[in-house]
């Protein structure tokens, strides 16, 4: 454990911020699997809205949303 109370404030808040983002994952790909499983307008839409909040809070890299949404679209066009 640090001794120093800045460091100890930062791994409380890393711990804030690590609880947040699974959160976020785990409701993303619990989403995405509904998605895949029923693709609806409905249900697609909703997870193109998750995987870019996931993405512009940092969760997960642009280039992978941008695929997910595309492998998204053509499930919803077939």
């Amino acid at each position: 454990m640090a001794n120093i109370k800045s460091a100890k404030k930062r791994v409380e808040v890393i711990k804030k911020k690590t609880l947040r983002n699974k959160m976020i994952k785990s409701n993303l790909k619990t989403v995405l699997k509904k998605a895949e499983a029923e693709p609806t307008a409905e249900s697609v839409a909703y997870a193109v809205k998750k995987v870019d909040q996931a993405c512009s809070k940092g969760i997960m890299h642009k280039n992978k949303a941008a695929r997910k949404k595309s492998q998204l679209a053509k499930l919803l066009n077939k």
